[in-house]
């Protein structure tokens, strides 16, 4: 009943208001800002590396980490799946679509992010989409930024930042060390816990716990090391299974732009639907996830970027919406071509999260199963602990706008957040992914509202910077 009622919910906040909204942000930003994903999609790469002067806490490079720590989790791992599993393979074409659009919304939002963020007394920085809405659209907008900070501490307290990310570290573990829960700790109503998912739980929060209490610099410190190396061991695994099945791409496109525009694809969740139910849930799922992962739109790497050392708020929008074609264009497209690559047998196997993306890669690379996956459970590990602590900092801002910088209540909240995260894996993968929808989009509303009405600013800023700077 419970799951039910989410389900309820997640259809109303994810129904065709939500997507249309995101989707025409995404619009809009790319026409106020001449079509910056395609028009400076080099130059944006290029400024990563770029050495930041002016006041901040942290590097471009370290901010984009930052980001990219929370955007690289589960969602490219375990998100990319269900999304497929419910929507079918055209699920990734309408992640692709979104990400695009997503590209000049990330832009965007961590430009102004910048432009309107706040040095406070002692020097440090606090920065987001509620200042952003404060202060562009005026003090009457003031309840819209409350909003929007109130939906970010819930999405880090019990969406993506804790109960998804935690669950899927369980999962990837128990798979590898324990897939039939032949060692079962406890069990709770009709699910078994094996001692794999309860130790794999109590050593991340423990390790969490020890990075939190460092605050930003630490957490910034862990991304930059971290998300570097278990990228690049994820996309040599991606990259691998795509090259052995070069033969076979051709064909996966084919069935995702099939899927993405109504036709039956066989996947469990929807054979034999009507072609209007297999575009709407292609779409509702794909976006869905798709924001999920990259978070364009979120209003969340904003409040990483306005932390950034610089005096120029365009360059490092640009920096940043280079973090949704890697996160989306890349690593979640790398997932989804493997997982359809597998074929029916895998898709109709019963499996789901990290445990269907696991079999897909197994399956397709062949040779040692448990080698796939012992690499692909520690990419999703490293991945998923670095969104726990991201999403932590950003959650933490949002409850600092609320309490006017109480730092007592954010203390109380970091405390809170650990205790989530123990409590993460022992909770169902359907309802914690549906409550991590749900608090996603509710987040997203009043970012893309803000982003908008403050459209015209965005294209001023752009502007007068490509005036100025020509090149990098």
């Amino acid at each position: 009943m419970f799951e039910e009622i989410l389900n309820k919910i997640d259809d109303v906040v994810w129904g065709i208001p939500t997507i249309v909204l995101i989707l025409v942000t995404g619009l809009v930003m790319t026409v106020a800002t001449r079509g910056i994903q395609f028009t400076k999609f080099i130059r944006a790469f290029k400024g990563i590396f770029k050495e930041n002067q002016g006041h901040g806490e942290l590097s471009g490079f370290a901010a984009l980490c930052t980001a990219l720590s929370a955007t690289i989790g589960t969602g490219n791992i375990v998100g990319v799946s269900t999304a497929i599993l419910a929507g079918g393979p055209g699920a990734l074409f309408w992640m692709w679509f979104a990400a695009i659009l997503g590209t000049a919304t990330k832009y965007a939002e961590c430009m102004l992010s910048i432009k309107y963020r706040e040095v406070k007394a002692d020097g440090h920085i606090l920065g987001g989409p509620f200042y952003t809405i404060e202060k562009g659209m005026g003090k009457n907008w003031k309840w819209l930024a409350v909003l929007f900070a109130v939906f970010g501490t819930l999405v880090g307290l019990f969406g993506i930042g804790t109960f998804t990310q935690v669950n899927g570290i369980c999962g990837a573990v128990q798979n590898a060390f324990d897939p039939d829960k032949a060692a079962v700790a406890f069990t709770i109503g009709e699910n078994a816990y094996s001692w794999a998912t309860v130790i794999g739980g109590a050593v991340i929060t423990v390790a969490v716990a020890l990075v939190l209490i460092g605050g930003l610099r630490r957490i910034a410190k862990v991304a930059e090391k971290v998300v570097p190396a278990m990228a690049i061991i994820y996309v040599f695994l991606g990259l691998s299974v795509l090259i052995m099945n070069a033969t076979k791409i051709p064909g996966a496109f084919a069935l995702i732009f099939k899927g993405a525009f109504g036709v039956d694809t066989g996947v469990r969740a929807l054979a034999g639907a009507a072609a209007g139910t297999i575009i709407k849930m292609a779409m509702q799922k794909g976006i869905a996830r798709g924001i999920f992962s990259n978070e364009a739109g979120l209003g969340s790497a904003p409040i990483a970027a306005s932390a950034v050392q610089t005096e120029e708020p365009v360059e490092q929008g640009l920096v940043n919406m280079t973090g949704t074609i890697i996160d989306t264009l890349i690593i979640c497209t790398m997932t989804g071509l493997s997982i359809i690559i597998a074929g029916g047998d895998v898709w109709n196997s019963g499996a789901s999260g990290a445990a269907l993306t696991s079999r897909a890669f197994s399956a397709v690379l062949g040779g040692d199963q448990h080698s796939v996956q012992f690499l692909l459970m520690l990419c999703l590990v490293f991945f998923a602990f670095t969104t726990i602590l991201g999403w932590d900092y950003y959650s933490e801002k949002c409850l600092e706008y609320l309490s006017n910088g109480n730092m007592t209540v954010v203390k109380i909240y970091r405390w809170l957040y650990i205790l989530a995260v123990a409590v993460g894996p022992y909770m169902t993968i359907s309802a914690v992914w549906t409550i991590a929808d749900i608090t996603n989009g509710l987040m997203a509303i009043p970012n893309c509202v803000s982003l908008i009405v403050l459209s015209g600013i965005v294209a001023k800023e752009t502007k007068s910077y490509f005036e100025r700077k020509p090149r990098l």
